[in-house]
């Protein structure tokens, strides 16, 4: 099978021939999430079997929807506080909202937003 041609390192200024577009030195890292150390909690039986279905029962309804008057099916067991975290916050059953997947994805986004901003600063 033919190689791919060598071609100079993506990175401005660099003359090192390569055929998979960095050279070693340059090859970009990479980006891991803050969420990965803490993403698994999601996958724990106290999660899974306990804390997300009691919620979903106890509010069967969209908070966010609920709040104008719509009435949307909850999908989505949510942490009112993110818990970034912190096992206590995660694990607590007053932090807990039921969102239609909509409003989860939305509530996410501009949280994300802004601890963008607060990083930035």
């Amino acid at each position: 099978m033919a190689q791919k041609p060598l071609r100079p390192c993506r990175h401005a200024g660099c003359a090192a021939l390569t055929r998979t577009g960095w050279c070693d030195r340059h090859k970009p890292k990479p980006v891991r999430k803050r969420s990965a150390a803490y993403h698994d909690w999601y996958l724990l039986p106290i999660w899974r079997d306990n804390l997300r279905p009691q919620q979903l029962l106890r509010e069967p309804f969209c908070r966010a929807c609920a709040a104008q008057g719509i009435r949307t099916p909850a999908t989505v067991a949510d942490h009112v506080r993110p818990h970034r975290g912190d096992w206590s916050l995660f694990t607590d059953a007053a932090n807990l909202q039921s969102l239609c997947e909509r409003c989860h994805n939305r509530k996410t986004m501009q949280e994300q937003r802004e601890l963008s901003r607060e990083n930035r600063r």
